[in-house]
């Protein structure tokens, strides 16, 4: 794979191949500032989110603007012609966005949405009024999301009760006036084949002119970042002309921000700054753009990309349902398994999860069914670093509790390294896998990140030697993280990610593809802040300057608590927020 030459002048470029691995809030009186113009108030809403946040000094909006996709896009909701966006400014902040000190821009990764970002956010603009700047946070969400419902999430987050939104969702009922129209199909989403790198950042750039119509003003302002595939967006947003006349550069991506930000991601266009990994991992790649085209052009390719179980939309919906229940009832007994109706995706979605090992997965028993947990526990159990098999899905927050604890030995062994095989933590994660081994018996609990290492714990440890976790590795608040999965009205995750995106940065060299990426020098003409996991995928490839957070996993650097097991400050915040204000 090629890498993007060093050169800082904006002069045209080979793009770089990239390799990538592999519910709402409840919504209060609208915002009493007006629109700059009343002609802006048809194409622009701006709604107060309320929030049950500890930290509690900072406002949180969701912003709505008409940016229409091109017709040549095709069919498509009258909704999906809308970005949108969560907004957060500190309550004694500037109403207006234009006198913010600063504003940060934030793409989300892969499967994710704008409410991944909502602990970061309200940490770094906390951080940032305590330093005396006034900043925004502004968390994007891609304009796919706009085929997700969040209705049945709403209908249960109002009224105290999950099983609202699983019976919207599973049973047809309704909620808020509405019935849940189905997960949307291949065919139904047929415009998204049009949606892929250079309509991801043109819509970034259209929406900051819309916002902050002012070039000056965004250029002084505006910094722009991302987690994840955010780091490979920036840096083709940097590279991009968005006039089509490259001579002209006040319209190009690098002159819209005054520096970049990368969470666990690099500002290249290679994921992590690993050039030389194969593109060809990338499916459907091998096969280059034209038969990629006539793929998704005919149906063959899936326009959304997805996976029969664990990652798809009705599993990302799920992580959602998951969230609610554990923020509404964390000590609840869950029957997510059994009140969720039964279909071979959420079958095998559990059984790949919750499997102890080889003879387990392919007996099918015990199954998760068996197992008595906490609400806290489930959602633990999908999400922790701890039992979450995917590097790119976890977070550190906390622990199994409650009975007896065993290593988890599917779909990896917990001694990789040992058996040669350590480059797989790439996918799998660093940290050893734990399962819960008493079918039929206590009812298993969660231990939050800041009781790991308490007096009471019993200190589990794996069959390969040493605890399976310590206070120094959970940084995470599962209750935060639960509310941030199912309290806003822009979602945690990304149901529908556009397969075009990604297909589009593997084969960007190819001709028509990223052809406005010509400003050679853009990635490098800012200053660059690079905030890293310690046991995530950025920390991998460390650079002079890079600020390591040590424990964190890939979620963390959006999802960490405040204040971390040491009693010092949560890092990616307290640097962003300096970086911000200096």
């Amino acid at each position: 794979m090629r890498r993007r030459p060093a050169a800082r002048s904006p002069l045209p470029r080979t793009r770089a191949g990239g390799a990538l691995l592999a519910a709402a809030a409840l919504v209060a009186t609208a915002l009493t500032a007006p629109p700059p113009a009343a002609a802006r108030a048809a194409d622009r809403t701006e709604t107060a989110v309320a929030s049950t946040s500890p930290v509690t000094d900072v406002v949180e909006s969701v912003v709505r603007v008409r940016v229409p996709l091109p017709e040549s896009a095709g069919p498509r909701p009258e909704r999906c012609d809308w970005l949108s966006y969560l907004r957060y400014r500190h309550a004694d902040g500037p109403a207006a966005s234009k006198d913010a000190d600063r504003v940060l821009i934030a793409q989300p990764g892969i499967f994710a949405g704008a409410g991944s970002f909502d602990g970061l956010a309200r940490n770094t603009v906390h951080k940032a009024a305590a330093n005396g700047d006034h900043i925004e946070f502004w968390a994007l969400d891609r304009r796919s999301n706009c085929l997700e419902d969040p209705t049945g999430i709403q209908a249960g987050l109002a009224a105290g009760d999950v099983h609202l939104a699983v019976d919207y969702y599973y049973r047809q009922k309704e909620a808020g006036g509405r019935t849940f129209a189905g997960y949307q199909t291949n065919d139904q989403v047929k415009w998204l084949q049009n949606v892929g790198l250079a309509q991801t950042v043109r819509d970034q750039y259209d929406l900051l002119v819309k916002e902050l119509p002012d070039q000056a003003v965004r250029k002084r302002k505006v910094m722009c970042g991302g987690h994840s595939l955010g780091g490979v967006l920036t840096a083709y947003f940097a590279m991009w002309d968005f006039d089509g006349n490259p001579a002209t550069t006040g319209d190009a991506g690098y002159e819209q921000c005054a520096g970049y930000f990368a969470l666990d991601t690099r500002i290249d266009t290679g994921l992590l700054g690993m050039e030389g990994f194969p593109a060809e991992t990338v499916p459907l790649v091998e096969f280059g753009a034209g038969v990629v085209r006539l793929g998704l052009e005919a149906g063959i390719v899936p326009r959304a990309l997805s996976a029969p179980a664990v990652v798809n939309t009705e599993t990302m919906n799920l992580l959602a349902i998951a969230g609610l229940a554990a923020r509404l009832a964390p000590e609840g007994l869950s029957d997510l398994a059994t009140y969720v109706p039964s279909t071979f995706n959420t079958d095998t979605t559990y059984r790949l999860l919750f499997s102890k090992d080889y003879p387990t997965f392919v007996a099918g028993t015990p199954t998760v069914h068996d197992f008595r947990f906490t609400n806290a526990a489930a959602l633990g159990g999908l999400l922790d670093d701890n039992s979450q098999p995917l590097a790119f899905m976890q977070a550190s927050v906390g622990f199994w509790d409650g009975g007896k604890i065993v290593d988890k030995e599917f779909p990896a062994p917990n001694n990789l390294d040992e058996l040669g095989f350590g480059g797989l933590a790439t996918l799998l994660g660093t940290d050893k896998k734990a399962i819960p081994d008493t079918p039929g018996g206590p009812l298993y609990t969660w231990r939050n990140f800041d009781l790991v290492g308490a007096p009471d714990d019993p200190g589990h440890e794996s069959k390969h030697g040493g605890p399976f976790t310590t206070p120094a590795k959970e940084v995470t608040d599962i209750a935060q993280l639960a509310r941030s999965l199912s309290e806003h009205p822009l979602d945690f995750t990304e149901h529908y990610f556009p397969t075009k995106l990604i297909t589009d940065i593997a084969l960007a060299d190819a001709p028509g593809i990223a052809d406005g990426a010509v400003h050679t020098g853009g990635i490098d003409a800012n200053p660059t802040l690079n905030l890293q996991a310690g046991d995530g995928l950025g920390a991998r490839d460390p650079k002079p300057g890079d600020v390591i957070a040590t424990g964190y996993q890939h979620l963390d650097v959006l999802t960490a608590s405040a204040v971390q097991n040491n009693g010092r400050p949560e890092p990616i915040s307290l640097d962003l927020a300096a970086f911000a204000g200096r």
